[in-house]
């Protein structure tokens, strides 16, 4: 991977996914707080600057058997999205509530993080099952509605909402909820480590915690630094 100075952090994950692995080892939000260049997220995290780069330079082009999501159309990144992630969220969100409320009522009062934990998770994934379905009933469709009136060369009827603007708009702000929401997750688990003591249920919530973030970073990823941006740029050239 070919670095410069004048790309973001969600640029170098956009050209490659792999990019988001080297970001989490570093503690770098690549997803909602990815707008900024490399150099500046890592004054901020007091992460090695050099050190960073030089494990990006050694993250090779992307496979052939490995998608593209900045290149593919935007109805198939749409269906990716919902077939993967948000299918994904709804089938582990009842398992996660499971597990932390009970490691919560047997290790809370030696450990009343857990508490917090447990509380924290619950207050997200209500938001983000309505998140989900304000995606697939609103943006979503427009976005496909946008891309059949391109297609067809028929003019676009302008939507209740005005313009897809204000439900990206509303989408960032709840993506940056779940993933502040997240980041005091991570803190008050130490990064999903669990203590020497932790039964396997214990065990069980931290390890899926932690895999639940990450397909979650990769999630909005996905929209804040792909799909939203052409979904944008494609509403304005058909107002023009």
């Amino acid at each position: 991977m070919i670095i410069k100075p004048e790309k973001t952090v969600a640029d170098y994950v956009t050209q490659n996914i792999k990019a988001s692995h080297v970001f989490k080892n570093y503690g770098i939000d690549f997803c909602c707080g990815g707008g900024i260049s490399v150099e500046k997220a890592c004054q901020e995290r007091g992460v090695d600057y050099f050190a960073l780069v030089k494990d990006l330079e050694l993250i090779g082009a992307v496979e052939e058997n490995e998608t593209d999501f900045n290149k593919i159309p935007l109805d198939e990144l749409i269906d990716h999205i919902i077939e993967k992630h948000h299918t994904y969220i709804e089938a582990n969100i009842g398992l996660l509530i499971q597990y932390s409320a009970k490691v919560a009522k047997v290790h809370g009062g030696n450990n009343p993080e857990l508490v917090r934990v447990y509380e924290l998770f619950d207050k997200v994934a209500g938001e983000l099952a309505a998140h989900l379905k304000k995606e697939e009933l609103i943006l979503f469709p427009f976005i496909k509605k946008m891309l059949k009136a391109e297609k067809e060369g028929i003019p676009l009827n302008v939507p209740n909402f005005s313009t897809v603007e204000n439900p990206i708009k509303m989408m960032e702000e709840e993506h940056e909820f779940a993933g502040n929401i997240f980041k005091e997750i991570a803190h008050l688990t130490n990064n999903y480590t669990p203590p020497a003591h932790a039964c396997n249920t214990y065990k069980a919530l931290f390890d899926k915690l932690d895999e639940f973030e990450q397909d979650l970073h990769e999630h909005i990823h996905l929209e804040n630094n792909i799909l939203h941006p052409k979904a944008l740029k494609l509403e304005r050239e058909l107002r023009l």
